[in-house]
């Protein structure tokens, strides 16, 4: 079935959504998390779509959080230098190309470095936006981090559409009252407004005072 949405802003995840890091964001992850005797199924269920700080805050509750800064900051360090096997999400750079005349941001809950070394490596453009860890001062899924890219575009979140993959950032696109289009094939679970397999069942066109988004 085709559905067609229309919309004056969109708000993109990255890990998941326009790039594919899966292999290396859980061997870093299991890797950290192997010392602490921690079960990788609940790690792997927990790491996707978060802050690296919060996703420790809650494998290991009773830890100083101080801790999980300084740790955070070491694996993004780890994450932003090995590149190894990631690559864009089918259609991506297509789909950034035509979202190029439109407001669009990415937000993510990677900080600077490591969005410029994913997409970088993806051979991704950045857009002129991006809301990243350094922006916000609460994790996905807490709406922050979208509800700022829809000020910061000047949009009303009503307006905006979302393209996310984990549950942690579906929740929080929902929770900014935005239409939130999962992507991939874990999406589903997490009950997005509407989902697609990957960014080539998407199309956007230009229309009214924004644009279409067709997916299907």
């Amino acid at each position: 079935m085709t559905i067609t949405l229309h919309a004056r802003a969109a708000l993109l995840d990255m890990d998941g959504t326009l790039v594919d890091s899966t292999a290396v964001v859980e061997r870093l992850w299991l890797d950290w998390a192997r010392p602490h005797g921690l079960d990788p199924e609940t790690v792997l269920r927990t790491v996707h779509g978060r802050q690296g700080h919060q996703s420790m805050a809650l494998l290991l509750p009773k830890r100083d959080h101080a801790v999980n800064l300084v740790e955070n900051q070491e694996m993004l360090l780890r994450e932003s230098a090995d590149v190894d096997g990631v690559v864009e999400i089918p259609g991506a750079a297509a789909f950034l190309r035509a979202l190029a005349p439109f407001p669009h941001a990415i937000v993510t809950s990677a900080d600077v470095r490591l969005m410029t070394a994913r997409m970088g490596a993806s051979g991704l453009d950045v857009p002129a936006l991006a809301v990243t860890a350094e922006s916000v001062s609460r994790s996905k899924p807490d709406p922050e981090g979208f509800l700022l890219g829809a000020a910061k575009l000047g949009v009303d979140p009503a307006d905006c559409v979302v393209f996310e993959d984990s549950a942690a950032g579906i929740r929080a696109g929902l929770d900014a009252g935005m239409t939130v289009i999962g992507v991939g094939p874990h999406a589903p679970s997490f009950d997005p407004s509407h989902h697609v397999d990957d960014l080539t069942a998407v199309r956007i066109t230009a229309a009214g005072d924004g644009f279409d988004v067709t997916i299907g």
